[in-house]
């Protein structure tokens, strides 16, 4: 039976339930049409705990020959009258069944992106709900895609518009949030007519082939979702530069989303882009502090950091500095580091090796620079890729650890006395990210104002969360289009003008 190692005081080994031991046991392959097929070559690729370095499972390793059958498949069922007639509430009928087949095995699948990514089952648990629910609000929009009959300035003449699907989806997704990333993508895509074929990311596949199954047992046609594991330089690059996508949705880092525009570049195929942010978090001295210190610390810690719109940059004015940087550093304090299976645990490791020396990295960077460690957690296991919280001091605007993302557990502050909104707009806005922001005041009409001013595309104000119903997106290098909302529907879509002469 395969075990969860833990190391130090309280050590034990957690056994998984033993549909997710059976599950990790068996033979991989990728969902093409409605089958499972082993990879062209017979190629496999290991998936480990990040928590012991454990291999937990073997997936296939897709290829370029992989992503041309399941792009033709996706085809295939485009084109295929029974998907082109389906009735719109059929389509959203089938994303219901899923988000409920999703509800039912939420246990198994939040233990599958636990023991890939690391995450606290806390996490895992609350992210299958977030993914039923994104499913059942994109449900919603099959059959409201509505276009417009305009008012045409050349008489005797009738038009309209439409909005029809991009076609195949080509959905890359991260390993940050694995199951709900998928379910994002997929939602929207089958809401507006089209067909997909869906990479997860090769760190953390394994919820992903699970939803394979669902899919299956929901009654999607042959082809209508395609799965296929791989690494993002052979099976990602193969659908990003590929004639047969019609619209790429990718959900990463910057630098890998610039790599898919430069792939896709000759066949100028639509894409969609939701990538890094270095999202800033002001408190001012009016703020309930309590309410900004825990959600200061819960925008950085959560999933060890590793989260878009993480709040990495925490100004906070200077008549309550002290107070904000003890409250967040209480609580670095107080997070127990363990294998993210265990109840316990509030922090689980990074997702990779290689993630933690990039982090690691940044952090000493920063110090060798003159940052100072105001506060830092305690270590963790031995084994596994822990990274510690860590408050830093001292940061400026031009070093690496206070510009870029380092997509893990580590907080720069900065204090701020001058209230002048136009000058914050500027220290909120130098950056060449725009994803997101926090703004902590009990004056509405400052909030209101200052969101106006940070060129960002989520301004959230006071701890209010995020939402199916609210487009999410960034300005500048955070990425292109929206996801979520009428707007992230649409974004899988082609708007068509008919006119008629009467």
């Amino acid at each position: 039976m395969t075990s969860v190692r833990t190391t130090g005081p309280g050590a034990a080994t957690i056994a998984p339930p033993v549909e997710v031991t059976a599950f990790l046991e068996q033979p991989h392959g990728l969902l093409i049409h409605g089958d499972w097929r082993q990879a062209q070559d017979g190629g496999t690729l290991p998936s480990h705990n990040p928590a012991d370095g454990a291999q937990l499972a073997l997936i296939g390793a897709g290829r370029t020959a992989d992503v041309d059958a399941a792009i033709a498949s996706a085809r295939r069922c485009l084109n295929d009258a029974a998907w082109r007639n389906l009735a719109p509430p059929a389509r959203g009928r089938l994303l219901w069944k899923l988000a409920e087949l999703i509800e039912r095995d939420a246990e198994p699948l939040a233990w599958l992106d636990s023991l890939e990514n690391g995450m606290p089952l806390r996490l895992a648990r609350f992210s299958m709900q977030a993914a039923a629910d994104n499913l059942r609000y994109n449900a919603g929009w099959a059959g409201k895609l509505d276009g417009k009959v305009p008012e045409m300035s050349a008489p005797d003449t009738h038009a309209y518009t439409l909005h029809e699907p991009a076609g195949v989806v080509g959905a890359i997704v991260p390993w940050n949030l694995p199951l709900t990333m998928a379910a994002n993508k997929i939602g929207p895509a089958i809401a507006a007519g089209c067909t997909i074929v869906l990479k997860p990311a090769e760190l953390t596949s394994l919820s992903a082939l699970w939803l394979g199954g669902l899919i299956m047992e929901a009654g999607f046609p042959a082809g209508a979702v395609n799965i296929v594991t791989g690494t993002g330089a052979e099976a990602g690059h193969a659908i990003a530069q590929h004639s047969g996508i019609d619209k790429i949705a990718f959900t990463g880092s910057s630098h890998t989303g610039k790599a898919i525009v430069a792939a896709s570049l000759p066949n100028l195929t639509r894409i969609t882009l939701e990538l890094g942010g270095k999202s800033p978090v002001f408190v001012f001295p009016d703020a309930d502090l309590e309410a900004a210190g825990a959600g200061a610390a819960n925008g950085i810690f959560l999933n060890s950091g590793q989260v878009c719109v993480a709040g990495s940059r925490l100004y906070a004015h200077e008549r309550v500095f002290d107070e904000v940087v003890d409250r967040v550093a209480a609580r670095a304090r107080s997070l127990k580091l363990g294998c993210g299976q265990a109840e316990d645990t509030d922090l689980g490791p990074l997702v990779s090796a290689g993630q933690k020396e990039r982090v690691e990295a940044y952090v000493a960077g920063g110090l060798d620079a003159g940052c100072s460690l105001a506060a830092m957690g305690e270590t963790g296991p031995v084994l596994g890729h822990f990274v510690s919280p860590m408050i830093l001091t001292g940061a400026r605007p031009d070093m690496a650890v206070f510009r870029e993302e380092i997509f893990g557990p580590v907080l720069s502050v900065l204090r701020f006395g001058d209230e002048d909104l136009d000058r914050l707009a500027e220290m909120a806005n130098d950056s060449h990210y725009g994803l997101s922001a926090n703004i902590w005041t009990r004056d509405i009409s400052r909030a209101h104002r200052f969101s106006r001013r940070i060129r960002a595309g989520t301004i959230r104000i006071n701890g209010a969360g995020m939402d199916p119903a609210l487009p999410f997106g960034g300005f500048k290098q955070s990425g292109w289009g929206r996801e979520n909302g009428l707007e992230g529907v649409l974004g899988y879509t082609e708007l068509k003008s008919v006119a008629v002469r009467l």
